[in-house]
């Protein structure tokens, strides 16, 4: 056994998260994919099961209230709330991320008010989040101007409404500075959204702490709501009675069941909703969470950080020089809880990964992936992968 591997086993026998792990249904694959899906907590099937054939097989519609489907929306948002450094009632779980960042960012520019007519957003987004954007500038008659995260403090001006930022980079795994750069934006008069898909269930965020105005999230990667589980939306309990959302529906509605022609919007965060709740996959979302229960953020950042400090040393040590090159910043405070590496043969690298059992992804056009979900990941996990990585690239490059 090797230095690296007797030094994960250590740390494995030290990590006060280990048992978490048992939690979760997993197999000898080494999952680093779970940035863009988490995996499935142990509980969640026989809960899905309880939710199909006796919520909806024999109580029908009386499980909207006697099974709590109706309030579902508001009680998850509060089960997220701490993960995020948020109070209760000032978080709704409907939709998906694309819906809600689209909500949050008009709802943004008719809170900023008159004689603000510009948005900023960040160049290096996720694309729908741009694709969103450019839509809301559309609809609001604002002019977008796409920037780097770093640019914002200097662009920001009297006529900026509304700024819209990843916390983290969802190709580099880049942490941008949510606590300055929010600040910045509150001191040029403007409303602040963050989209937290890479952050929440990694890292403290500390929404109120930091005085967010808006943010937005999926829940089904580091939270592990599974394959399409609905996205939350933040409204800064502050700013709840004077947000405009640009979707109203019968959900959100002051007095959903009087079907009035006049709309009345709801008061708190239920003004967030629109429409039906996809109650199968909240309910296996709320199910997912409870896997949270004792964990502090804290400990799973500290975690996250020691994760991903322990790959770059292995990658450094297994991986053939010049194969690879990191572009996650090392610092600390610039880092999600993802490693992703700059590789000319990406694509067939990380096939040859997962054919050898350990599973990341792959950005086009040169960028291999890893995401480190400190719930399920061991430091063990860790040096396998990178062991595997040096194996499987070292291979690559003799044939090339």
């Amino acid at each position: 056994m090797s230095e690296l591997a007797l030094r994960a086993a250590k740390l494995d026998g030290q990590d006060d998260l280990a048992g978490v792990r048992e939690r979760f249904v997993l197999d000898e694959v080494v999952y680093l994919d779970g940035n863009s899906l988490g995996a499935l907590p142990a509980h969640v099937p026989g809960r899905v099961e309880d939710v199909v054939r006796r919520q909806w097989g024999e109580l029908r519609i009386r499980s909207w209230d006697e099974s709590g489907w109706w309030t579902a929306p508001e009680r998850i948002g509060d089960r997220i709330a701490p993960l995020v450094g948020a109070a209760a009632g000032q978080i709704v779980v409907a939709d998906s991320t694309s819906v809600n960042v689209f909500k949050a960012l008009v709802g943004a520019v008719r809170l900023a008010g008159e004689g603000r007519d510009e948005i900023l957003v960040d160049a290096t987004t996720f694309p729908t989040d741009g694709y969103i954007a450019e839509s809301a500038a559309r609809l609001t008659g604002c002019a977008l101007r796409p920037l780097a995260p770093g640019e914002v403090p200097a662009a920001l001006g009297d006529r900026t409404a509304a700024v819209l930022l990843n916390h983290v980079d969802y190709r580099t795994g880049r942490l941008h500075d949510l606590p300055s750069l929010t600040a910045a934006v509150h001191a040029a008069g403007a409303v602040s959204v963050w989209d937290l898909c890479h952050s929440a269930g990694a890292l403290p965020v500390g929404l109120d702490e930091h005085g967010v105005d808006l943010a937005v999230g999926c829940t089904y990667k580091y939270l592990n709501g599974g394959p399409g589980s609905p996205a939350y939306l933040y409204v800064r309990r502050e700013l709840q009675d004077r947000f405009d959302s640009p979707l109203p529906g019968w959900n959100s509605h002051a007095e959903p069941f009087g079907m009035r022609s006049a709309y009345e919007p709801a008061a708190g965060a239920p003004r967030g909703r629109v429409g039906t709740p996809d109650i199968l996959s909240m309910l296996a979302l709320e199910a997912a969470l409870e896997v949270w229960e004792g964990v502090p953020v804290a400990a799973v950042r500290a975690k996250s950080l020691a994760l991903t400090d322990f790959f770059l040393e292995c990658v450094e040590a297994y991986v053939p020089a010049g194969r690879v090159a990191c572009v996650t910043p090392v610092a600390h405070e610039e880092r999600g809880s993802q490693i992703a590496l700059r590789c000319a043969d990406a694509g067939d690298v990380m096939k040859r990964l997962i054919e050898r059992g350990v599973v990341g992804d792959f950005r086009q056009p040169d960028v291999l992936r890893f995401g480190f979900t400190p719930l399920y990941v061991g430091f063990a996990d860790v040096e396998r992968a990178a062991r595997v990585l040096g194996e499987v690239a070292g291979a690559a490059a003799g044939r090339s």
